[in-house]
């Protein structure tokens, strides 16, 4: 599959997303179709607006044909990102604007932090790194907490009491209507910064934590799997996905693996500094060694496993979008992802009679409740339970 590489450029003193490939005619005719696209003789290439709803219009008209290459704009918008002053988040949301207590929403852009409140979330951003929790959970925090001291406007951090958090988090499930997830993580934030920075050891007794529906992973079948991987053409994006399922890797895990962690003497595969911060050893499969080495030949990589086409580390994002387009001819609903790949992979070692303590190591779980979970989807005892409404017709010999 061709590759288009999208790249922050600039068209008569303008920003723009420049768009780079071999010449093709098909693909030509496919970004043609996408709102504000032009041609640029000066850069030799067509550009779009810097909007992510072009990229997604762009996406939608390639999808099947071209593969997006986001490495070198990702990298090009974080480096935007730094250079920003301001640290309250620029995402327009509904959120609240009067106060803690009577709260009516509004539908703009979420106020500035006030001086004292924007000391008090770096502080909070300190002290998560002192302890050095990973990049995602400071975002995750920072942006939490940061929406939270938008909220209370000119108040003080300092000055909510838990009577006051209360009632906020109530508004945030009742009234902005956000899932147990979220008010989860705005919790663990808050807990964090009152309890963590501020010292206030029982300030969060009373208040009750929003209990997280029970979902079931999302499950492709061995058949479909197989299906879909083993038309893959092209060897690089072949391997991603191979070595996601036969391992049971997250995304992160896949894109940060270097060639030195393959272990072809003792067929296993090192994760260095994967989810909270662990190590742990998976097996190779001795299907997917041949295959590695003759990519490893081919591509030749020099510092990842998996690089993009100029030697960056390749992106979760283009791996996500990988397997979209890889499964897609499945018709699997839009709630199946990467993920899933490692969802089906514990799922089938349970069918298959593996013991469930072996599959907590192999993914990496700290509580075997986690792990459990895949138990709810197994088919290895469902298809011995007899119904029953079959039950009882057996024994009218029905």
């Amino acid at each position: 599959m061709e590759t288009i590489n999208l790249a922050i450029e600039h068209h008569k003193q303008s920003p723009c997303i420049a768009l780079h490939f071999k010449y093709n005619p098909t693909i030509n005719n496919c970004v043609r179709k996408v709102p504000g696209i032009r041609w640029s003789n000066t850069l030799k290439a067509w550009y779009m607006p810097c909007r992510h709803d072009a990229v997604q219009q762009l996406e939608k008209e390639t999808r099947g044909i071209a593969l997006l290459q986001t490495n070198i704009l990702h990298e090009q918008l974080s480096q935007i990102k730094l250079q920003q002053q301001n640290n309250y988040l620029q995402t327009a949301q509904q959120h609240v604007a009067n106060n803690i207590h009577g709260i009516k929403k509004e539908y703009a852009i979420l106020p500035q932090i006030t001086g004292e409140n924007r000391e008090a979330l770096q502080q909070l951003i300190d002290l998560l790194k002192l302890k050095a929790y990973s990049p995602n959970t400071i975002r995750t925090y920072k942006n939490e907490f940061g929406i939270f001291l938008q909220a209370i406007k000119s108040r003080t951090a300092q000055s909510i009491s838990p009577g006051e958090l209360k009632r906020y988090l109530l508004y945030c499930l009742d009234k902005l209507k956000l899932t147990e997830n979220t008010v989860n993580s705005r919790l663990n934030a808050l807990k964090f910064y009152y309890e963590q920075v501020l010292g206030r050891e029982k300030f969060f007794f009373e208040i009750p934590r929003p209990q997280k529906p029970l979902k079931l992973p999302k499950v492709i079948s061995e058949e479909k799997i197989l299906e879909a991987l083993f038309e893959i053409k092209n060897l690089k994006h072949k391997a991603i996905l191979l070595l996601a399922y036969s391992a049971g890797l997250r995304v992160s895990e896949v894109i940060n693996i270097k060639p030195t962690d393959i272990d072809s003497q003792r067929m296993q595969i090192r994760i260095l500094q994967a989810k909270g911060k662990k190590d742990r050893m998976v097996t190779l499969s001795t299907h997917l060694l041949p295959l590695l080495r003759e990519y490893y030949l081919k591509y030749k990589p020099t510092t990842w496993l998996f690089e993009g086409q100029y030697g960056a580390q390749y992106t979760a994002r283009s791996a996500q979008q990988l397997f979209r387009q890889t499964f897609k001819k499945l018709h699997l609903p839009a709630q199946f992802s990467f993920h899933s790949l490692r969802h089906s992979y514990a799922t089938h070692l349970l069918d298959n009679g593996t013991d469930i303590s072996y599959i907590q190591k192999l993914l990496g779980h700290n509580d075997i409740k986690t792990t459990l979970r895949y138990a709810n989807v197994s088919i290895k005892d469902v298809g011995k339970i007899e119904s029953p409404l079959d039950r009882a017709l057996r024994k009218r010999g029905i």
